[in-house]
């Protein structure tokens, strides 16, 4: 085909693609609030963990962080070639605790990831990198799970001074920024130096920055940190709302 009259010279692309794989539970339904987390050159590629008729809650948990379920969505993206496989899952990586996050980075690299993040993974690297031994929990939970939540604190030394939870059997994703803003505000304690919003289902994005103003300490969010786990393993600039991004670039 003749191509001598179309004109080319305005790109050189496609850009180069620098590759994510992301192992999410069932599910998700915010795919698009996390590419708002990643610069442009920067390509998510999805594992979705088997579907189970079960709500939210401690089971789960233990079902969409189950090893062989982890280890087959980890093969299902090493084709695209990523350069770190994120298990982007708040409870299913905090469920058995900080030995069980390690074990599920392990499970990742073993099935062939050259690097693994978890988002619970992450929020312990923040929390110790910012030195933050007291914060406050706001999770869509039931209660039995978010006091997981708190066992896990509870073993990187960190207190949770408070906390609250909407007591979401499902559907997550459709609560709104109004309702989290109204919840996170009111788990706000003054002797918490920071706030974690816990759950990938969970829509944060345009709300970090101005609850950051408003309260004046960081607001933790579970895309949010493990993006950011993923861009420190790239060598890339963090994208997207967070005043603590500069403190521990």
């Amino acid at each position: 085909m003749d191509l001598s009259g179309l004109d080319l010279s305005f790109t050189e692309g496609p850009l180069a693609q620098r590759g994510i794989g992301v192992i999410a539970p069932f599910d998700l339904a915010l795919e698009r609030e996390l590419w708002r987390w990643v610069p442009i050159e920067v390509s998510l590629h999805l594992a979705r963990t088997p579907y189970e008729p079960v709500p939210v809650s401690l089971d789960m948990a233990h079902l969409v962080s189950n090893a062989r379920h982890v280890a087959a969505a980890t093969r299902d993206v090493l084709h695209v070639e990523p350069e770190v496989v994120a298990y982007l899952c708040s409870s299913g990586s905090f469920i058995n605790g900080v030995d069980g996050e390690h074990e599920l980075r392990k499970v990742i690299c073993d099935a062939g990831a050259p690097d693994a993040v978890t988002t619970s993974g992450a929020l312990a690297e923040v929390l110790r990198q910012l030195n933050l031994r007291h914060i406050a929990v706001l999770t869509p939970y039931v209660e039995e799970l978010t006091h997981k939540l708190h066992d896990f604190l509870a073993e990187l030394d960190v207190e949770t001074v408070s906390s609250d939870h909407l007591g979401l059997g499902g559907g997550i994703w459709r609560v709104s920024y109004r309702t989290i803003a109204e919840r996170i505000v009111a788990a706000d304690h003054p002797d918490a130096e920071a706030i974690f919003v816990s759950c990938t289902n969970l829509p944060t994005f345009d709300i970090i920055d101005p609850l950051e103003q408003w309260l004046g300490k960081p607001v933790l969010t579970a895309n949010q940190l493990t993006m950011w786990a993923c861009m420190v393993r790239m060598g890339l600039p963090v994208v997207g709302p967070g005043s603590w991004h500069a403190e521990v670039a």
